[in-house]
């Protein structure tokens, strides 16, 4: 049975001791990590979320701690009181190596069964039971450091806008459902049966509608809601560094972010990022690097060499030329040797992003090895090296087809040929760029109809005010992501503050007035009373916290993560509810068991 600590009270934290602490009497609380029974010695390791201290008890210091500390186990909570005194062996690989505590009394304050997972470091467990156990997988030291990282750099954030006069204002949890995008987790209302709240995807609205209300920079660090369906790096919950600034242009926040983004990238990583960090056009990003969040810590472009082949009789290139359609090509510095087994498997990757195959050329020192090679001439081949910037042993992977298959296969495979070629390997840069310039909207073939890329409250750009009505597909965006490493790290733009152009907009995005105004009429009716200029930007801060503290799995930077079916397995959440609790929200529930084991 546990004892209770009846006034004792901690003095300092366990790794907080070193040699200026010699002779002072401390107690310290915590859990034990190991113990060694060396007959008239037991040594303790103890740990705290501070660091592990050494804790000697012996007969010849006090016999009855000496055999209450016999009875301790791994990771049963404890408190020591005793002296610090100079570790005998000292420890190097800690820094309280040079001391230990002589404990002189000791509380066992709980026992411990086993657990199911070791309390350590690079832990390599399932992570189903990681999951199951979180509160004993967050006892790790690397997973504690992460959380302190999140801590600080919260602290950094929240410190920066204070000091640049935001605001910290918070919007609602329970609000409307405006589906456009993600699906939205419902909460039914009991006082309004039949009826339902919405959690919020993004403050979006209320963010805007606080700059008409002239709270000229607002901020929040904010958990939003998505029910979509989970890959690597998604959680349904998710937390957001959510700001909006009145009477501002795309300059202005750009440069406000550059700082917060300098802030904390120096007194976390000691990383000085030079600004102003580059930008680069979204169209100059998908035509070298086939992504809107382009990893630029490596070169392998994509060059456009349809000009080369325009007039080849080779099918595959013809027809996607004909077809409005391009040639582009990768190359390979230094791999013309690739096997054909690995090539095939590249091939292979290809077609899971709708390309037709993969057309490749071995520039060998004393020959050009290709299976296309039969259709060109020696100087069309020439052509096509030369327009790939291929050199003598290098390989080049053709894609033809559309544009947009083109550049979304070779983006990929650029991003699968860093992976397997380990390109990346133990590159530590942090390379930041915005992408500016977004299309305004795109055509959904599913809906029929213009989609927004970022949302219905993206302002266009001046320049293309009048090609909203002739040809909305050209129409560029006020609208920017700042992009780390092949991440999007945030993404903001100017918004609409005119009225007209904002039903024009819903227009275009195929609303009709009454379903524009019956979704978002809150929003337009707040435009009626002079709206500012506004805009803002959001990050990713679970994202932010991944780069910081290095790990590339999100889970381990959220204290209480779901699943890749968005489960608990540690509180089995969802899950099913009374028959009262239903009957008094007026819900009739369907009986499907789909709970998970």
């Amino acid at each position: 049975m546990g004892e209770s600590l009846n006034g004792l009270k901690r003095t300092i934290m366990c790794g907080e001791l070193r040699e200026s602490h010699i002779s002072e009497k401390v107690t310290v609380m915590g859990w034990v990590q190991r113990k060694r029974n060396l007959g008239g010695l037991v040594f303790i390791d103890l740990r705290d979320r501070t660091g592990i201290l050494q804790v000697v008890f012996g007969e010849a210091i006090n016999k009855e701690a000496f055999e209450k500390a016999d009875l301790a186990k791994s990771e049963y909570c404890i408190a020591v009181t005793g002296e610090i005194v100079k570790r005998e062996s000292p420890n190097s690989n800690i820094p309280t190596g040079m001391v230990e505590l002589k404990g002189e009394s000791i509380k066992i304050l709980s026992e411990s069964e086993t657990p199911p997972i070791y309390i350590k470091e690079n832990l390599d467990a399932a992570e189903n039971v990681r999951l199951k156990y979180r509160y004993l997988d967050l006892r790790r030291p690397d997973m504690q450091n992460i959380f302190m990282i999140r801590n600080r750099a919260n602290k950094i954030v929240r410190d920066y806008l204070d000091e640049n006069g935001f605001l910290e204002i918070e919007t609602p949890m329970l609000t409307k459902s405006t589906p456009e995008g993600a699906r939205d987790y419902l909460v039914p209302s009991r006082n309004y049966p039949g009826m339902f709240y919405a959690l919020p995807q993004s403050p979006q609205i209320f963010k805007q509608l606080l700059m008409v209300s002239g709270f000229d920079k607002y901020y929040q660090i904010v958990k939003c809601f998505r029910d979509e369906d989970l890959r690597a790096n998604r959680q349904p919950e998710f937390t957001q560094i959510d700001m909006e600034m009145s009477f501002v242009e795309m300059e202005d926040i750009i440069a406000l972010n550059e700082g917060l983004i300098k802030r904390v990238f120096k007194e976390i990583k000691g990383i000085d990022v030079n600004l102003p960090i580059k930008r680069m056009p979204y169209r100059e990003a998908m035509e070298k690097y086939g992504s809107d969040k382009p990893d630029l810590r490596f070169g392998m472009e994509i060059k456009n060499i349809t000009d080369s082949v325009r007039n080849s009789e080779f099918a595959v290139f013809k027809n996607a030329i004909e077809n409005n359609g391009s040639v582009r090509a990768l190359t390979v510095k230094g791999s013309s040797d690739m096997g054909r087994k690995k090539i095939d498997k590249l091939g292979e990757f290809v077609k899971t992003y709708k390309a037709k195959g993969l057309a490749w050329i071995a520039y060998k020192q004393d020959e050009i090895k290709s299976p296309i090679a039969k259709f060109f001439s020696e100087d069309e081949m020439k052509n096509i090296l030369s327009a790939a910037d291929a050199e003598v042993g290098d390989l080049v992977l053709i894609v033809a087809d559309v544009d947009s298959v083109v550049l979304q296969a070779l983006g990929a495979l650029r991003l699968e040929l860093a992976k397997e070629l380990e390109l990346l390997k133990d590159n530590k840069e942090f390379n930041f760029v915005w992408i500016t310039e977004f299309p305004l909207v795109e055509y959904d073939e599913e809906e029929k109809r213009c989609v927004a890329i970022h949302h219905p409250f993206t302002c266009p750009m001046d320049e293309d005010l009048e090609l909203l009505d002739t040809d909305p597909l050209k129409v560029r965006a006020k609208a920017y992501d700042i992009v780390l490493n092949g991440e999007e790290l945030g993404g903001g733009s100017i918004r609409i503050h005119d009225t007209k152009l904002q039903e024009k907009m819903f227009t275009l995005l195929g609303f009709t007035k009454e379903s524009a105004w019956e979704r978002f009429g809150f929003l337009l009716e707040g435009f009626k009373f002079g709206p500012p200029p506004h805009g803002g930007l959001a990050y990713g801060f679970d994202r932010m916290i991944m780069f910081l503290a290095e790990t590339e799995n999100i889970k381990d930077v959220i204290a209480f993560p779901k699943n890749q079916n968005a489960y608990c397995p540690m509180s089995e959440a969802p899950n099913v509810v009374d028959d009262k609790q239903l009957k008094e929200l007026a819900l009739n529930i369907d009986k499907i068991d789909n709970k998970e084991e």
